[in-house]
């Protein structure tokens, strides 16, 4: 999970040190000391600490630690003279000092689960809900048209509350809205006439809050 201090995210995931969005570089060694250094926090963690876990059972000298904080504090915008979020500690180590907290990710929006319209044609319909929908002659497509004219993946439709349109995945025979072959992405209305590849097929579109017909006698 990212940690954001000040302007700064430090993904640990992607390993990455943002700010404001804009990559700002560290060597392995140097996220690694500023995540070690986060995660203890407030404790100070001493030199020896550091080298434990940056060089387990490996002799490195004090002058390469220093050269990593440095490292460290000049990705920060900061100095040994101007302190920010890397605090010395003489004599010892090191501390990270300041708020640092757990960025939770945007949940991703929640699809609505109703079939929102119908795609129909002489031999069948399918209802398709919100989202991506692909429609072809290949085994992962919601829409299955079996003509050797329709292409594994012909076109694709997506839907939502806001509308529905449709768009031409380059096949070799096209996909006409209205008698028109589509160059791009095209809005969709109930009733319209849909030709994929030779195959005839109409949108319908549910309206929310239709009531039914009453039957006359």
């Amino acid at each position: 999970m990212p940690l954001r201090f000040g302007d700064f995210t430090l993904d640990l995931d992607s390993r990455r040190l943002l700010r404001q969005g804009a990559d700002r570089h560290l060597s392995p060694k140097g996220f690694e000391l500023l995540r070690f250094l986060i995660e203890s926090r407030p404790k100070a963690m001493s030199k020896q600490e550091i080298h434990e876990h940056l060089w387990p059972s490996v002799y490195v000298s004090e002058a390469t630690l220093s050269s990593l904080v440095a490292e460290v504090r000049g990705a920060l915008n900061e100095t040994a003279v101007r302190e920010g979020f890397i605090r010395t500690v003489h004599r010892f180590g090191y501390a990270f000092q300041g708020e640092a907290t757990d960025v939770n990710p945007a949940p991703p929006p929640r699809l609505d689960a109703r079939i929102r319209c119908w795609i129909v044609w002489e031999s069948g319909q399918v209802g398709l809900k919100d989202g991506e929908h692909l429609i072809g002659r290949d085994g992962d497509v919601a829409v299955w048209l079996d003509s050797p004219t329709v292409s594994r993946h012909h076109a694709r439709i997506q839907v939502s509350g806001d509308g529905t349109t449709i768009e031409d995945l380059r096949s070799k025979n096209g996909t006409f809205l209205r008698g028109e072959r589509l160059t791009g992405p095209a809005p969709l209305a109930d009733g319209d006439e849909i030709t994929i590849g030779s195959v005839p097929v109409k949108f319908r579109r549910i309206e929310p809050g239709l009531s039914t017909a009453t039957r006359s006698h």
